[in-house]
């Protein structure tokens, strides 16, 4: 039976770029999950997006909160990778950031606009990076290892579309 924390299997750290596989493919994706993640809530209505995906799980509404929140972070240590040496980001307790009164009850437009915006931006740096800019890193204090930007990008396509798929896979479920 699969499990419904991971929809699309757990992601895994890339080893070998191939072509469907590599950096412009997850920019790709990134640039896509806006319209995605908008068309995978488009029609709900409140008692909808404040179903969970699952049992022990967010609501609609706070995944798609979360993944605001989520990519804005990620956003931000991308710029820092960019600019500092090897930056040592600052992590958050996301749990505790969907408990929060905005993300549980929110409507979920102001963090799709802001899905809009925010990959707009990060879609053209990252299109604007090389192999080497690519290969610079962050540490986060929870890792053992440095984090690759390339390797962040390729979590965080998996992170929107794995996030779409809650919300696609629950609308399936439920017949909305």
């Amino acid at each position: 039976m699969q499990d419904s924390r991971y929809p699309l299997g757990r992601w895994r750290r890339p080893t070998v770029a191939r072509p469907t596989e590599g950096p412009a493919n997850w920019i790709g994706q990134i640039e896509a999950l806006p319209t995605e993640l908008r068309t995978a809530v488009s029609g709900l209505d409140d008692a909808q997006l404040d179903s969970v995906y699952r049992s022990e799980g967010w609501t609609v509404r706070q995944v798609v909160h979360h993944v605001a929140d989520s990519h804005l972070n990620c956003y931000a240590r991308f710029r820092l990778a960019m600019t500092e040496d090897e930056p040592t980001i600052r992590p958050y307790d996301e749990a505790a950031w969907a408990e929060l009164p905005d993300a549980k009850s929110a409507p979920v437009e102001p963090s799709l606009d802001l899905l809009d915006a925010l990959h707009d931006r990060w879609v053209r740096l990252a299109r604007s990076c090389g192999s080497e800019d690519l290969a610079r890193t962050f540490r986060h204090p929870e890792m053992d290892r440095p984090i690759r930007l390339d390797e962040t990008l390729s979590l965080y396509a998996w992170h929107g579309r794995h996030h779409c798929a809650h919300i696609t896979r629950l609308r399936e479920r439920r017949g909305w």
